[in-house]
């Protein structure tokens, strides 16, 4: 029996399925069994794109498992493909697959440091600085005035001491492991003293008591969950203690009843055996828009050991833990085993030390996505009002406000200004078809109303946004109206 799977684009040839699976009916020579052969499939050219964008061995594969899934299907062995649009499935299962690929989005949501968007995006000046040195050799280990084997850090301790007045400083590829290293390195089979208000979990499941276990360290407990004091630090220290550890409620925020402990008080009363370490989390240096937070050199100034804190937060850099703080611990750090896991590359650490220069030259680049997203809210809503007339009764510019956001800063909201779309039908089904867009732009639905946050939008964003948003209204206007 022969029989062929059409497309407008051109006449495919087929490929014969076995003849076990097909069923005993007198109707089998009206039925078509047959599946394009995957080889013509890969050379058709609609499909051209998604072998340049995802490899013609994936494609492959891909094209393979719709296949076996469509001769498994019921519908299949009764009624073959005569009423099955294979093409469209072959491009749905590309699509889908192509849409599981890191790509570019643009943040609508209000969240300048949005953790499920890649958190702080890279400034385009210090990528395209540290390109140089990542295209070609660098001297990672490598002593330049000696030729000996040198240290992976370069110049990061002595700009991190200019940044915030640490002595030095250690790099690992992210905070968690930053907390996880101190804890193994200095702590390992000793207690370790956490208030109950900071017995904090992140997400992904990072929680503190489970680390400090992970880490070989005896959780000791002290105070309650809204008050904890000098004193509860001091009462439980023992000779066995190593640690006292204060974290950041980096996610979350107390209000009422509640009270903190004299953070220099405690330094200047713990024995020596004793370290503090501040789990500062977010990088809040000389930044002006977060009074209520402790920054990096006040908890250095008020005899915290080390800090450690994220480099894609406040900083704006790429993600990495940062431990900073006194020298002789930072040099324990450095020599523990462990750190050979948890050691960053020469990108991170190279954009590290750009973002660094730029930082203390006070160049506007270095300044970080919250603060660029701040500056942006003041004129956001002349923005949103511009757009909005634009677009008239489909869209209007409402008030909203923005958060830092990534585990930073919690308790602080920020007034700026955004679209409201008014398109009839359902508010999450927009956000839906305005995710699927060739750049996706990502909104969000309150009350059953789609917004966009204009103060999250990168300047270098705006053309694509208004173009794709114009596209996406006068098709569904368009639609509508048939």
């Amino acid at each position: 029996m022969s029989a062929v799977v059409c497309n407008s684009a051109k006449e495919l040839t087929v490929t014969t399925i076995t003849s076990s699976e097909l069923p005993s009916s007198s109707t089998v020579s009206t039925i078509n069994y047959r599946l394009p052969q995957i080889e013509q499939l890969l050379q058709h050219p609609d499909l051209a794109d998604y072998v340049r964008l995802l490899s013609r061995p994936v494609v492959t594969n891909t094209l393979r498992d719709l296949f076996t899934s469509i001769r498994q299907h019921p519908d299949f062995k009764t009624q073959g493909v005569n009423d099955i649009d294979v093409m469209e499935l072959v491009f749905n299962s590309c699509r889908q697959l192509y849409r599981r690929r890191q790509q570019r989005v643009i943040n609508a949501t209000g969240i300048a440091v949005h953790t499920n968007l890649g958190r702080s995006p890279i400034n385009e000046q210090i990528w395209d600085n540290v390109k140089a040195v990542n295209t070609g050799y660098n001297n990672l280990e490598l002593k330049l005035s000696d030729g000996k084997r040198g240290d992976r850090n370069g110049l990061l301790s002595t700009l991190i001491h200019s940044w915030i007045g640490a002595e030095d400083c250690v790099v690992v590829n992210n905070n968690a492991a930053s907390v996880y290293l101190v804890l193994h390195a200095l702590a390992a089979g000793k207690e370790v003293i956490v208030s109950r208000g900071e017995q904090v979990q992140i997400g992904g499941g990072f929680r503190i008591p489970d680390i400090l276990a992970l880490s070989g360290c005896k959780l000791v407990e002290v105070g309650t969950t809204n008050i904890t004091t000098s004193d509860d630090y001091i009462n439980a220290i023992t000779e066995n203690t190593a640690m006292v550890l204060m974290v950041h409620q980096s996610n979350f925020s107390m209000q009422g009843f509640t009270e903190s402990p004299d953070i220099q008080d405690v330094a200047q009363r713990l024995p020596e055996h004793v370290s503090l370490v501040i789990d500062q989390g977010s990088g809040l240096s000389s930044e002006q828009y977060a009074q209520s937070e402790v920054s990096l050199p006040r908890y250095l100034q008020m005899g915290a050991d080390l800090v450690c804190f994220s480099g894609d937060k406040i900083i704006g850099g790429p993600q990495a833990g940062i431990i900073a703080g006194c020298q002789t611990l930072c040099q324990q750090l450095a020599k523990n085993p462990m750190m050979r896991t948890f050691r960053p590359g020469r990108i991170v650490l190279s954009m590290l030390e750009q973002l660094l220069v730029q930082k203390l030259n006070r160049n506007p680049a270095a300044f970080g996505v919250a603060q660029q997203a701040l500056d942006r809210a003041k004129d956001s809503q002349s923005l949103a009002q511009q757009w909005a007339q634009r677009w008239k009764s489909y869209v209007q510019a409402v008030p909203l406000v923005m958060q830092v956001g990534g585990g930073a800063i919690p308790s602080e909201t920020y007034p700026c200004y955004g679209l409201k779309l008014t398109l009839p039908g359902k508010a999450q089904l927009h956000l839906d078809a305005l995710r699927d867009l060739p750049i996706p732009i990502i909104g969000y639905v309150n009350s059953n109303q789609l917004l966009l946050n204009v103060a999250t939008l990168l300047e270098s964003d705006h053309a694509a946004f208004i173009a794709q948003l114009d596209n996406y209204i006068q098709s569904y206007i368009h639609t509508e109206a048939k």
